[in-house]
């Protein structure tokens, strides 16, 4: 087998229409959640969303990053800040939800006591944004408690906006997975089919896998020599597939090498992290990035090349900022004498994502 060339693009209709209803619905938000992939924190971000999100505040979580290198995390934290945006991690496997809730009122509060100066308990809504297959619908059933948004190890299973209830005066909005319409950079594209981003069925398995080994072994050969019991760390190509088939005994009838089976292994075993933590983008130097609303070119030139050592003290100094707030979103509004914001405005504001679309209500 020969890797050629693997052209990559998937943007199916219900994208394009998640892409016209939310940038309507983005204007009635106070705070939008942007969730990546630690492990590639550039190419799992969509551009668009910065130009839809335009002056709104935002958070950005750095999602499974029990997954990533901590080292290289630590990192990317400090450009994201510098450039556009709060950012934190979070571990896929044990969601601090309370941390998470309480940087939503840190990042509201001033919306929050603005309303309440005019009388008005205002609910606060939060728009959560992210490429397909990130994470955002099993972080919005941790904040909830209850598996409300639906699920999946697969791209595209939440297809509409979803408002669900967290508490009496907090709402999130859950979004489908969006890309852009055109993946003109096939490296980004080929890394978001690593994590799963993009239907495996719409891709070639080989190839993709061959490229994920290839890129493991300039980030990380002694992880998958380790993990594929290959010697050789010079082996690139079909050679680098061969080994892994004899070392894992991926092998046909007759020592023909199962392809196939060594494709779909190699993929599952890289998103599950059973060749460790790793990083497949490398964060550009702090210093260099632009303090600026908008993502700094230099993230995007510089995502993959090598950044210095992360100051600990700095950013221990950053996470140290998940602190208890104001705890007015959690409490029940019973003793307020302030008007319900919802009560007062439920028949001027229209909740639904389109008029053909019905608010699911959740009971808290």
């Amino acid at each position: 087998m020969e890797n050629s060339a693997m052209p990559i693009n998937w943007y199916p209709g219900h994208m394009a229409k998640t892409k016209r209803l939310l940038s309507d619905q983005i204007r009635k938000v106070d705070l939008i959640l942007e969730l990546c992939d630690a492990r590639l924190p550039h190419s799992s971000r969509n551009p668009e969303i910065n130009r839809m999100a335009g002056g709104k505040k935002r958070i950005v979580l750095l999602n499974k990053a029990d997954l990533a290198d901590p080292a290289e995390t630590a990192k990317w934290l400090k450009v994201i800040r510098k450039s556009c945006a709060e950012a934190y991690a979070i571990d896929s496997t044990r969601l601090k939800t309370k941390e998470i809730i309480q940087l939503i009122q840190k990042s509201t509060k001033e919306t929050v006591d603005k309303a309440l100066a005019r009388g008005i308990r205002k609910t606060v809504k939060v728009m959560v944004l992210g490429v397909p297959n990130v994470g955002k619908s099993t972080l919005i059933n941790a904040l909830r408690g209850k598996g409300i948004a639906q699920t999946g190890d697969r791209p595209g299973v939440t297809k509409s906006n979803q408002w669900i209830r967290i508490s009496p005066y907090l709402e999130l909005l859950d979004t489908p997975g969006m890309l852009w319409p055109r993946l003109d950079d096939q490296q980004a594209a080929k890394r978001l089919c690593y994590i799963g981003s993009v239907k495996d069925d719409i891709t070639d398995l080989y190839l993709l896998a061959l490229s994920l080994m290839e890129e493991m072994m300039e980030t990380c050969p002694e992880k998958v020599m380790d993990r594929f019991h290959i010697e050789d760390e010079s082996l690139r190509g079909q050679e680098l597939m061969e080994a892994a088939c004899r070392g894992r005994g991926w092998l046909l009838k007759g020592g023909e090498f199962d392809y196939d089976r060594a494709s779909r292994v190699i993929l599952d075993e890289f998103r599950g992290g059973k060749l460790g933590r790793i990083t497949l983008e490398k964060a550009p130097d702090p210093m260099m990035v632009k303090s600026t609303e908008k993502e700094s070119s230099e993230i995007h030139q510089n995502a993959g090349e090598g950044s210095n050592a992360p100051d600990e003290n700095e950013q221990n100094e950053k996470q140290g900022d998940v602190c208890v707030c104001d705890s007015e979103m959690m409490k029940d509004s019973e003793g307020s004498n302030a008007p319900d914001e919802n009560e007062q405005n439920e028949k001027q504001e229209d909740r639904s994502v389109c008029h053909s679309e019905t608010v699911k209500e959740v009971n808290s």
